[in-house]
């Protein structure tokens, strides 16, 4: 795999015939070992282990719906009230972030309204702070911890 800017989680990794698959720590179950995927994996467990986000308010691929059509959020942060606090969204490393790529989660903001936004290809990071009301937008120069974005615990 492609060297990722992120300190890196041992992963449980099993070959099923010709495909790798990963253990997601989230859904618990194994799935297709994808570029993208990787990064997922290595992302969550960064913060997880790093950066003190609790496991049990994180999801994986969480459906939202836009108009008449369902998209899945790459993994969303909820608080201690089971609100959506944070969208994340990855790519694979050889996918430049792009704004083709916030479009993207700015669209799935739409549905979630959420005051946090990350994007990452395992190389590079993005982090914004998104105040709805003044419809206001600032960028972190890194990824903060759990415990300076909490609003419910």
């Amino acid at each position: 795999m492609t060297p990722l800017n992120l300190p890196l989680a041992e992963l449980r990794i099993k070959k099923q015939g010709e495909k790798d698959y990963v253990f997601d720590r989230l859904r618990k179950r194994f799935v297709r070992l994808t570029p993208e995927e990787y990064v997922r994996q290595q992302f969550i467990s960064f913060l997880i282990e790093y950066k003190g986000y609790p496991s049990g308010r994180l999801a994986n691929e969480v459906e939202i719906v836009l108009g008449n059509v369902r998209k899945r959020c790459d993994t969303v942060l909820y608080d201690s009230l089971l609100q959506p606090l944070m969208i994340i969204e990855y790519k694979a490393p050889s996918i430049s972030i792009s704004q083709k790529t916030f479009d993207q989660i700015a669209r799935y903001n739409f549905s979630l309204q959420v005051p946090w936004l990350i994007v990452s290809n395992g190389a590079r990071h993005f982090c914004c702070r998104i105040d709805n009301e003044k419809n206001e937008y600032v960028f972190l120069s890194e990824i903060p911890e759990h415990k300076q974005i909490v609003v419910n615990g």
